[in-house]
């Protein structure tokens, strides 16, 4: 079956970097847009970033434009997240999704999600 496991998240100060890492199986990572997105406590969920097939093509939130790098390496099934000038309203559970439609930040495309892991970035 299809799984999805991020990993790398945790507490930081602000101004900090982060690096999240999505491990992919049971799918071919090659042919799936991916994503990040990110709920924090009391508020829905929220795209972060995107990247096509191949990894030429990224999408970024406004709000994380210039901070966060998304990229990928199919042969190793894996998504990254670089998270850098973290700020406290960067605290969230943060997700990553497959979709076989074009990455976008709309997350009802999206076809199989991970369960998520915490970031945390105090001041």
């Amino acid at each position: 079956q299809v799984q999805l496991v991020e990993s790398g998240g945790g507490l930081v100060q602000v101004g900090g970097s982060l690096r999240l890492s999505c491990t992919t199986s049971g799918l071919t990572l090659s042919t799936y847009a991916m994503g990040w997105f990110r709920q924090a406590p009391g508020k829905e969920r929220e795209f972060v970033a995107g990247v096509h097939w191949r990894g030429v093509i990224t999408l970024y939130a406004d709000s994380v434009k210039g901070r966060f790098t998304i990229s990928r390496d199919n042969a190793k099934n894996t998504v990254n997240l670089q998270m850098n000038s973290l700020k406290p309203e960067d605290t969230a559970v943060y997700y990553c999704a497959a979709t076989r439609s074009w990455a976008t930040p709309r997350s009802r495309e999206y076809d199989y999600w991970g369960q998520g892991t915490q970031v945390t970035v105090s001041s």
